[in-house]
């Protein structure tokens, strides 16, 4: 099939379609000017202090970082969180939401990616299902609760020649003890998955309301 007619054939089913189910990885966040650290140039690019340590992203995306070193791993996620905050999401997210307005069951989207683009592009977190959780949402990193709660009191102030917290790290306010992402990183022996199986089962409810499907797969496959 020729570009034009698959182009042609992915609009009719766009137009058919009652319900979007939007499926997004790392590459989505890429034209919002957002790294995706495939591979150790592109992490150490992005951080270039961790290249002096010889440190990779399977390294401090470990929860093992904020026992040996909490500051550094918390300038490493403080640094992203500021970033995260900061952009603002590409013209993509748009043509995404004008699409959901013809549908009348709307859109879902399920994504492996933390940095809650969809929301504050006007997605409703009511339907959005973050498989690996979200750097705005904090727990406690020995997990002593099944809590977690909103990172928005926390602004984090990083030293970037050293990729280190300069300011108060974030703690749980059930045993005062090191908060940390609510994030399922490598190894992770104390993610708290609570929040993301509640976005899963609505995932599931709206599935069974949609008649005619339609998937939409971005940035997964972008290098």
């Amino acid at each position: 099939m020729s570009d034009a007619l698959a182009i042609k054939q992915a609009a009719e089913w766009i137009r058919q379609a009652d319900g979007l189910l939007v499926t997004a990885g790392a590459g989505m966040g890429v034209d919002s000017g957002l790294p995706d650290f495939r591979g150790p140039g592109g992490f150490w690019r992005a951080y270039p202090a961790l290249k002096h340590h010889g440190y990779t992203f399977e390294e401090m995306a470990n929860p093992g970082g904020f026992v040996r070193h909490p500051r550094l791993a918390w300038g490493f996620y403080g640094h992203r969180l500021a970033l995260y905050r900061a952009t603002l999401p590409h013209d993509g997210f748009q043509t995404l939401l004008r699409w959901r307005a013809r549908m009348k069951a709307g859109a879902f989207v399920f994504t492996s990616n933390v940095d809650s683009q969809f929301q504050r592009a006007g997605f409703s977190a009511e339907r959005i299902e973050e498989c690996h959780g979200a750097i705005d949402s904090l727990q406690c990193a020995d997990a002593c609760t099944d809590d977690t709660w909103s990172a928005n009191g926390f602004v984090p102030i990083v030293d970037m020649n050293r990729c280190e917290l300069i300011n108060s790290m974030p703690r749980c306010p059930n045993c005062g003890g090191l908060a940390r992402p609510n994030i399922l990183m490598f190894g992770d022996w104390n993610w708290i998955g609570a929040r993301t199986d509640q976005q899963m089962q609505r995932l599931s409810s709206w599935l069974e309301r949609v008649e005619r499907l339609v998937v939409i797969e971005l940035g997964a496959g972008r290098a």
